[in-house]
């Protein structure tokens, strides 16, 4: 027999045991001699005869003595257990056991109607303290004794009835853990999951894992009586986050719950009777919970209101890992700050080496240089690419590169339209300066790793190691295909930025908006081109109202995530001039995108038709004296594709003069009819 299954038959004994002791107690309060009921009032003033006192007196002797033994056990019973943990005095431990022997001997409930002298079948604080005259105290009726602070037992009283007569019932959980079940409260469980977050294959990076380090032994240090303080969890990455929780509270030996913060009621007294469950819970298991305030900001309390969050703190007991982004103020009670970021570039090269187990370490090197992903999907990642084997490494690369690329995506597509990068550097006409910038950013993060790691350069810099370019030039001039061109030659993910969705009139949003966009691209593969940038990255103004001063905010909060941004950033506009000075200063790249000259529209014209499209006798000379942009012409090849179809024949240079003087009116440019006329082979003008 296990230590497990001796301790639980050990137990069930006792219960057994004390629940005899209540029953003959009550026993010798109802009965006479002749079994005849007599009245708890009869029972009070009037003593009974002799011998049915020395009769009752042996068995009760007889069964105090075996309740004597089997609570000097070790371990002791769960309700001596129980009794040590909540601080029960001996009558409020009785007082327990009255009601907890009503739910195991239905005998129970008859005598407690004989005894009480009327249809009273249920404990009641008047019948215990005729019951446990020996041990009877008063001030087991407060509300600030265990009994009921802690929901011990549950009190109906209907109307005007005095308490001391009010019906009593032991709580469900409390009954179940007596019983030697010991599970979270129902009550609790609609609210709290355990929070599983890996394998035990994942290892903690040594950064992480010396956190982990940090946080027990600090807890460990606390003194029992008193607080433990909140351990505040700060940073934008919440799989790490949890991580971490969930070893230090392993290694205090507890069991981690998480809840998150928007579930707290705002009800103060739904607030409170939570509070308590979870500090009751906390005494008779061995558990910790995770607040998830990731996503809800920290607002400090307000003179004579707090938050939910600060009002479940300052008056719940036990060990809390408090999520969020940025530090929380005057929580109501102490708490430690632990920042936790994700692994650094080194520790996920090491990591993706160690699930992989490859020879070479180009593919690590390579995978941690782009893409920012914690522990959990890294290996995520390598176990759903490593199903089918493969051997051939290129293969392996590309597969793990896409699966990266896919991992990062659903966080952004919410918040960014993520455009589909076809153009190559076959595609774009510029002219060589603005070609080789262009090159020159691709360049730069490909490899930024190499530079900014591996040569040290990280040590030096006391600012964000990401890129910043900046794309000027009117509209249609290529700022949008040069970045699909860069991302499809670096294979990431290009998202557009839509303004509408993240300025906000709101005070606030905006920034809220810009954090989770950041936050969500930090994680790599991602390209983030904020297309007319001058309407959210413009000058500050100079400040004349609250209004002004919020803007202003906006856009000293982009200044700070650009530069922290770790990623590609790419912002166009129309107009450079209206940009604020202070962001253009810190921008890596500008590359201006100048109205193309003629040699550079003959290129466009070319490059205009693919392949496959059917064209006859196309003058790109004479086409190339339109004085149009690239976005135009692609407009106007397009429109006489579609003519062309209708009237099932090949693109003509009438047809693309047609569309193309459509295109001038769309523009409100000057038509000179001469331009648009075109003599065929024939002879006849169109």
């Amino acid at each position: 027999m296990t230590d497990i299954e001796h301790w639980e038959k050990q137990n069930a004994e006792y219960l057994a045991t004390v629940v005899e002791w209540v029953r003959q107690k009550l026993l010798s309060l109802v009965t006479t001699p002749a079994r005849q009921p007599r009245s708890l009032l009869d029972r009070l003033f009037h003593r009974p005869r002799r011998h049915d006192r020395h009769r009752s007196d042996r068995e009760l002797a007889k069964v105090a003595a075996a309740m004597a033994e089997l609570e000097a056990s070790e371990p002791p019973p769960a309700l001596m257990l129980l009794g040590k943990r909540f601080g029960l005095s001996p009558f409020e431990r009785q007082v327990l056991l009255l009601c907890i022997a009503m739910e195991l001997n239905t005998e129970i409930a008859r005598l407690c109607a004989l005894a009480q002298g009327s249809h009273q079948s249920y404990p009641t604080f008047a019948l215990a303290m005729a019951l446990f005259p020996d041990t009877a105290a008063w001030d087991a009726v407060s509300p600030e004794r265990p009994l009921r602070y802690w929901r011990l037992i549950e009190i109906n009283q209907p109307g005007s009835q005095p308490l001391t007569t009010s019906p009593l019932r032991a709580d469900e959980r409390v009954v179940s853990y007596v019983k030697g079940l010991n599970y979270l409260d129902d009550r609790l469980t609609p609210l709290l999951v355990p929070l599983e977050t890996a394998d035990e294959d994942v290892a903690l990076p040594p950064s992480q894992q010396t956190a982990v380090e940090a946080i027990a032994q600090q807890l460990r240090q606390v003194n029992r009586q008193h607080r433990s303080p909140v351990v505040q969890l700060v940073g934008s990455d919440s799989p790490s986050k949890q991580m971490v929780a969930q070893q230090a509270a392993t290694k205090l030996g507890l069991h981690l719950y998480r809840l998150p913060v928007e579930l707290l009621s705002a009800q103060a007294s739904e607030l409170e009777t939570f509070a308590r469950l979870w500090q009751r819970e906390s005494l008779l298991l061995p558990i910790a919970l995770y607040l998830d305030a990731q996503e809800v900001e920290g607002t400090p309390p307000s003179e004579g209101q707090a938050p939910p969050l600060h009002r479940f703190l300052s008056r719940s007991n036990g060990l809390f890992f408090l999520s969020s982004r940025e530090i929380r103020p005057q929580l109501g009670r102490s708490s430690i700050t632990v920042d936790i970021d994700k692994p650094t570039p080194a520790e996920q090269q090491q990591l993706w080496a160690t699930v992989l187990d490859l020879d070479t370490a180009d593919i690590p090197a390579s995978l941690a240089s782009q893409f920012d992903l914690n522990a959990i999907a890294i290996h995520q990642i390598a176990q759903t690419v490593q199903v089918t084997p493969c051997t051939d490494e290129h293969k392996i690369r590309d597969r793990l590169w896409d699966a990266c690329l896919a991992s990062t995506r659903p966080q952004l597509d919410i918040l960014a339209q993520r455009l589909e990068p076809k153009a190559t550097w076959d595609d774009i006409v510029l002219p060589v300066e603005e070609t080789s910038l262009l090159h020159q950013i691709a360049d730069q993060v490909r490899q930024r790793s190499r530079v900014y790691e591996d040569w040290g350069f990280h040590l030096r810099m006391n600012r964000g190691l990401g890129i910043s370019a900046l794309f000027a030039g009117e509209s249609g001039t290529g700022k949008t295909m040069a970045a699909e061109v860069i991302a499809n030659d670096l294979r990431l993910n290009l998202y557009r930025i839509d303004l509408s969705a993240v300025v906000s009139k709101y005070i606030g949003e905006t920034e809220k908006n810009l954090r989770r966009l950041f936050d969500a691209a930090e994680s790599g593969g991602a390209i983030l081109f904020f297309d007319e940038a001058d309407a959210l990255f413009g000058k500050r103004s100079e400040v004349k109202d609250s209004h002004d001063r919020y803007a202003n905010i906006e856009i000293n909060y982009l200044l700070q995530r650009m530069e922290a941004y770790r990623g590609l950033a790419i912002l166009a506009t129309n107009m450079k001039s209206a940009l604020d000075h202070a962001f253009v200063r810190r921008l890596r790249f500008i590359v201006n995108f100048p109205f193309p000259g003629a040699v550079e529209r003959k290129a466009i014209w070319q490059g205009a038709f693919p392949l496959a499209t059917p064209t006859e006798s196309l003058d790109f000379d004479r086409l190339s004296r339109l004085n149009l942009t690239g976005g135009s012409i692609h407009n106007i090849a397009l429109n006489a594709a579609f003519l062309a179809a209708r009237e099932d024949t090949p693109i003509t240079m009438s047809l693309v003069l047609a569309t193309a003087k459509t295109e001038f009116r769309k523009l409100d440019r000057p038509i000179n009819e001469i331009d648009f006329r075109w003599q065929t082979a024939n002879g006849a003008k169109v």
